[in-house]
């Protein structure tokens, strides 16, 4: 049975004590008898104790047997009861259950009981009416959120909303079903890994480039932009390619925090999947491309024609009309071929999203970047301080970034200089300059080349090149002698547009007539920013997990056949972000395990093996604590998976069965369905893992206001007093 429980150690403790009383009373008798009896006497006393030891002794026990009855019967009639009355009373003033107490013991306990059954039926009489005074207050609070969950819904563009953390604190099922379908392995779980709330955005998107975007927002909207927006384009895992659409979420008050962040508190992501638009792009320039080069065929036939229609004995009015009709097909093809390949080039540009940027915010950007990375001196030379340019700027960035880094470890460059101003050629290009001196001898065939590898740097590595990303502005892109000294430069020739002024900023913060929907907790949550041991329960992600197994021993070669997971988030159970998926234990399912769990062999048949469903778990519990009842056995069962999957799940963990000793140490029983009992959580699915996850996050969730209560308050706290108990000696 269960370790040994309060009322128990008060039980043995007043035995000991009455059997301490009774060992003194002998000895102060043997004492008496030896002292204060004359001699003689003295003699016939010890005589009569020797003849009557045993009798002695099993009078002393039976004595001792008869109190220690009485005493257990004591403290079953009246201490007992009233501690689990305790116990079960502290439930419901703690927790939302409702439910009456069963009344036990003596009738003063029973009276009790009764009183304050009567008690919660007051206080809940008093909380429905508060309820339905606050609902009816809030009513037109909830209009406004089923508007925006319709809204939401309808959108047929997927629509992610972030803190500055990049959690995610909101979705539309567009974007759920968007980002599943861009799982790698959409068929495990439904990809349930990807989104979710309170998951980072980043474990789909590169955080460089959000961080870039997001930086370059910030920048507009400290100008005072009407709409302060900024573009990406990206690849995820499984080659989907993404156009995304920055949006900020202002701070609803400027605090000192927020304002130094530019007055924002998160960022909206409009997603596109042009993936197949690319691939409808790529046929088309097959296509064009045929068209052209058979143009160039036919051209070059009309040539050969004409070189035949220039021998001497052709008649000089057929050869003229001949050669008149031949070169203006030969001037129309030609024009025809040109308009082509001029779409085309369009085509390529328009395919990747440029935005207007000022020239100075380009430079600023570069100079830190190159700074930070390469440890080089960076001069800025602006000529026109509104030059505005219309390019995607990360993959700009990503060029100087490369070239700087190419001239630093070749030719020990210490110091460049950016130089930015219109260009000669019109007022629509802009030229911009990486410029180096002090490095003789750096000739055209030593950098020969450059632009046509695959820029690398110590951070990272792309796939493009400085040509591909001088093309896809339709630029230029060339390399220079300085006149004077011993230097020289990379210089771009990048697309310019009109200046732009800047709108009211003022009017801009206070206009009202955008609705805005931002009264999110999460927006205020930054658990980045603090120790996860001292994190308080409330604040904490939670993954509450359960599995069905072949049987109960892992070490012998029973296997997983079902996992199933659920996630807590800021308080609340996500009950549609679930992870549910049956596992092919490539082994026979026992009989008599079937009736439990309800899994036959014809439902694992097809199913994915453990090694490939474990990493679609492992990756939707990221950044999460694990919860699990009796979670020893669970984690065995991962645990033994380590090696041949190559993951491993070092996350906390907590036990709810674990918290529920700690919380209730005089309980008989603290099963799963004990504990669900006790906390009038309705127990739907019971044994299968996903129903059992569900039934644990629930209580789990009852259990932290009454850890609470106790002084249990951080993760750390938790932990400690889970391993005081007796059930955390179990070992699988």
């Amino acid at each position: 049975m269960a370790g040994v429980r309060r009322t128990d150690k008060r039980l043995w403790w007043l035995l000991g004590v009455a059997a301490t009383v009774s060992v003194v009373w002998l000895l102060l008798t043997f004492w008496l008898v030896g002292y204060t009896l004359e001699a003689d006497t003295r003699a016939v006393a010890w005589h009569l104790i020797g003849n009557s030891l045993v009798l002695v002794s099993l009078t002393w026990a039976i004595g001792m047997a008869a109190i220690a009855y009485g005493l257990k019967r004591w403290f079953d009639h009246w201490v007992t009861p009233s501690v689990q009355l305790a116990e079960e009373a502290r439930v419901l003033l703690r927790t939302d259950v409702v439910r009456e107490l069963r009344p036990k013991g003596n009738v003063e306990t029973r009276d009790l009981a009764k009183l304050f059954n009567q008690l919660v039926a007051q206080r809940e009489a008093l909380r429905h009416e508060m309820d339905e005074r606050v609902k009816e207050a809030a009513q037109n609070i909830e209009q406004e959120r089923l508007r925006l969950a319709a809204l939401m819904s309808e959108l047929t563009q997927s629509v992610v909303v972030c803190n500055l953390d990049g959690r995610i604190l909101l979705y539309n099922n567009r974007a759920r079903m968007q980002f599943r379908a861009m799982s790698a392995a959409p068929r495990l779980a439904d990809g349930a890994e990807l989104i979710g709330i309170g998951r980072s955005i980043y474990t789909v998107f590169d955080r460089k480039l959000v961080v870039h975007a997001l930086e370059r927002v910030r920048q507009r909207l400290q100008r005072g932009a009407a709409q302060p927006v900024a573009q990406f384009v990206t690849t995820t895992k499984s080659g989907q390619l993404l156009r995304v659409q920055m949006a900020p979420v202002r701070a609803v008050q400027a605090t000192e925090d927020n304002e130094a962040e530019g007055r924002l508190s998160g960022f909206v992501l409009m997603l596109e999947n042009i993936t197949r638009d690319l691939e409808q792009a790529s046929e088309r320039e097959r296509l064009l491309m045929g068209l052209t080069e058979g143009s160039r065929a036919a051209l070059a036939n009309i040539l050969m024609a004409l070189e035949m229609l220039e021998y001497p004995d052709l008649k000089t009015p057929d050869r003229e009309r001949f050669l008149g009709v031949v070169r203006a097909e030969v001037k129309a093809m030609s024009r025809r071929v040109k308009g082509l390949l001029d779409d085309t080039a369009a085509s390529l540009t328009t395919r990747w999203p440029m935005e207007d940027m000022l020239g100075t915010d380009l430079t600023t950007a570069a100079v830190r970047r190159i700074e930070e990375s390469l440890g080089l001196t960076v001069v800025e030379h602006i000529s026109d301080a509104q030059l505005w340019l219309r390019i995607e700027s990360y993959s700009i960035l990503q060029a100087l970034l490369y070239l700087a880094g190419r001239l630093q470890a070749s030719f020990g460059v210490e110091s460049v200089l950016l130089r930015l101003r219109p260009s000669a050629q019109g007022r629509q290009k802009a030229e911009l300059d990486l410029a180096w001196t002090h490095a003789a001898g750096v000739t055209v065939e030593q950098v020969s080349g450059w632009d046509q590898q695959a820029m690398q740097t110590a951070q990272e590595v792309s796939s493009l090149s400085v040509q591909d990303v001088v093309e896809r502005h339709a630029g230029a892109f060339w390399f220079e002698r300085e006149q004077q000294g011993h230097g020289g430069c990379f210089r771009f020739l990048l697309p310019a547009v009109a200046a732009q002024e800047p709108s009211d900023s003022a009017a801009f913060v206070r206009n009202e007539s955008r609705p805005e929907y931002y009264d999110f907790d999460l927006f205020r949550s930054t658990p980045a920013s603090q120790a996860l041991e001292d994190m308080p329960l409330t604040e904490l992600a939670y993954t509450v997990f359960d599995t069905e197994t072949t049987g109960l021993d892992p070490a012998q070669g029973d296997e997983i056949i079902q996992i199933g997971a659920t996630r807590i988030f800021n308080g609340k159970l996500l009950k549609r972000e679930c992870f549910d998926q049956l596992v092919d234990p490539g082994c026979i399912i026992p009989a008599a395990s079937i009736p439990i769990h309800g899994i036959t062999p014809d439902m694992v048949a097809g199913q994915p093996r453990i090694t490939e469903v474990l990493p679609a778990f492992h990756a939707f519990a990221q950044d999460t604590v694990l919860v699990a009842h009796n979670a020893a056995f669970d984690m065995r069962f991962l645990q033994l998976k380590e090696q041949a999957t190559g993951l491993m799940f070092d996350q906390p963990v907590l036990d709810t069965l674990l918290l529920s000793a700690v919380v209730h140490p005089n309980q008989d029983s603290h099963r799963l369905e004990a504990i669900a009992e006790r906390f009038n959580v309705n127990v739907i699915g019971r044994h299968t893992a996903v129903g059992d996850a569900m039934v644990t996050a629930e209580v789990f969730l009852k259990l932290i206001p009454l850890l609470a209560e106790m002084g249990i308050q951080t993760l750390g706290q938790a932990r400690a007093a889970a391993q005081q108990t007796y059930y955390a000696r179990l070992k699988y």
